[in-house]
């Protein structure tokens, strides 16, 4: 778990220690995760951006992109073109092609296989 020093208004502070030590959190550390997740949850479009700065910076794969922006891959791929941000390929480990697998085997090739046989069954 990453570690971060900090400082912050000393009104905020109060605030925190007060919830702590009427039991809503158990630390000052648990009480600014919730913060930390309450605000990326509701602000989808910083979540989106972080990602796609990591990604870019290299920071990240894709797959980790994804996840953080709440996405799937494919629509993170999306994103990230729509972004102006290049697409690094190949996979980045193990775990990268174990999830592409897993997606591949997913999908649905039905439509694919139809090739419009259709229109050639009712003549």
């Amino acid at each position: 778990m990453a570690r971060i020093t900090g400082s912050y208004p000393d009104d905020l502070d109060l605030l925190i220690e007060g919830t702590v030590e009427a039991g809503v959190f158990s630390g000052k550390s648990d009480a600014l995760r919730e913060f930390a997740r309450d605000y990326f949850d509701d602000h989808d479009e910083e979540r989106v951006t972080a990602a796609v700065t990591l990604y870019q910076h290299e920071t990240i794969t894709l797959g980790d992109a994804a996840r953080l922006a709440g996405v799937n891959r494919f629509e993170m791929r999306d994103i990230l073109r729509d972004h102006g941000v290049e697409l690094r390929l190949g996979l980045a480990d193990e775990t990268d092609a174990e999830y592409e697998v897993e997606a591949a085997q997913e999908l649905d090739y039905a439509d694919a296989n139809d090739h419009g046989n259709d229109e050639s069954e009712s003549e």
